[in-house]
């Protein structure tokens, strides 16, 4: 039965890779399709698109970028309930909490960013073009965990039996899957500031919208990898006997917090509220992934055993 489950859940891990996949070029092509279209009616004179248009019967007419944006959306909820589902059915089969390995952790995070992009999405529904852009160190994050990190579902070594791996890691798994999307958003908003690679960003949000989409979620991920830290020291203290040890992991947890922590006072700072602190949130956002990828995998501390973040 355990063995079933683990199969189950690596063909659900599978699927949800295939859909975030199929999502990300119906993202493309909803992309491509609008920045041809108004290439087209530009360049002769015309008209701009008008999406809102409506039938005589008053339904709206919507247009083939509409159609191809909302199938990639729906795509991205139906990958999201898929890779959700592989995370309980892994748990299920390892009989413990899904947070054990390199594998599940990508799984998390990467499922942690598409909850947090569908959020915001709702209630932003013009943000809809940066989906592209989120998808794909998505996707990059799960190929990776599907090939070179994956591993089988097992119990944990004895040194992580414990509720702080529940506690600690989640907390820390959901931040780096939140803190994912602003990192995106002001990368995105360097690229339109700078004016550069123009045809790529005429169909990006306003500079604006992309700033307070970044803000935002920083403002609800700042105190969670704030918790994640904290509880991860009482977590050492309580396993190796002091809350701090500068651990090679450790230290880059606290450089990202600082970072962090040096944006949200960038964007409260005259003068640094525009490009400067966009570029601290992208340093954040570096930090948090060399501290997922090469402090696990390169350097040797007292976390390497877990491949934990």
């Amino acid at each position: 039965m355990l063995t079933e489950l683990a199969l189950y859940s690596d063909r659900l891990f599978m699927a949800a890779v295939g859909v975030f996949v199929f999502a990300m070029v119906l993202h493309g092509s909803e992309y491509a399709v609008q920045r041809s279209a108004k290439a087209v009616l530009v360049g002769a004179g015309g008209p701009a698109l008008d999406e809102h248009e409506s039938h005589p019967d008053g339904t709206p007419v919507r247009s083939r970028s509409e159609r191809l944006g909302r199938m990639g959306v729906a795509l991205v909820v139906l990958g999201a309930v898929l890779l959700a589902a592989s995370i309980v059915t892994r748990g299920l089969a390892a009989q413990r909490w899904p947070l054990g390995n390199m594998y599940e952790f990508t799984s998390a995070i990467s499922l942690a960013a598409v909850v947090a992009w569908l959020v915001v999405l709702r209630r932003s529904p013009a943000s809809r073009p940066v989906g592209l852009f989120v998808l794909l160190p998505v996707v990059i994050l799960l190929f990776l965990g599907g090939t070179v990190l994956y591993a089988p579902a097992a119990p944990v070594m004895p040194a992580l039996q414990s509720y702080w791996l529940v506690v600690h890691v989640t907390a820390v798994t959901i931040a780096s899957g939140l803190l994912m999307v602003p990192g995106v958003a002001s990368l995105l908003y360097l690229l339109r500031r700078s004016g550069r690679l123009s045809g790529v960003a005429d169909r990006l949000p306003s500079v604006d919208v992309l700033d307070r989409l970044a803000y935002r979620l920083t403002i609800i991920a700042f105190p969670l990898y704030t918790f994640a830290i904290i509880a991860g020291a009482i977590w050492a203290e309580a396993a190796w006997g002091r809350f701090w040890g500068w651990d090679p992991k450790e230290t880059v947890a606290f450089v990202a917090w600082v970072i962090y922590a040096a944006y949200l006072h960038a964007r409260a700072t005259a003068g640094w509220r525009s490009g400067p602190a966009a570029w601290v949130n992208v340093a954040g956002f570096a930090a948090v992934i060399f501290n997922l990828f090469f402090i696990n995998m390169v350097v040797s501390g007292l976390h390497s055993y877990a491949g934990l973040g």
